[in-house]
């Protein structure tokens, strides 16, 4: 069998199977800023800290004090 017969098939179902994983999650901060992101955030790091990315691909990075509540989009 060919490389690009079997790869093709198998680079669309392991895409769709990761698509397939994300959960997005609204993070609200204090002062009332949402953030809607592509995905749980990482637990709060080290420092204090919770890093994400949000659905513009930016990367966020805020202060656990700062943060009100996470939770998934309805």
């Amino acid at each position: 069998m060919d490389i690009k017969t079997f790869g093709l098939p198998m680079a669309v179902a392991a895409m769709l199977t990761l698509a397939g994983c994300s959960t997005p999650t609204v993070v609200t901060l204090q002062n009332g800023t949402q953030y809607l992101t592509k995905d749980m955030p990482k637990t709060k790091t080290s420092d204090g800290f919770f890093e994400f990315e949000d659905i513009a691909g930016a990367k966020v990075k805020v202060r656990a004090d700062d943060v009100a509540t996470i939770r998934e989009e309805d």
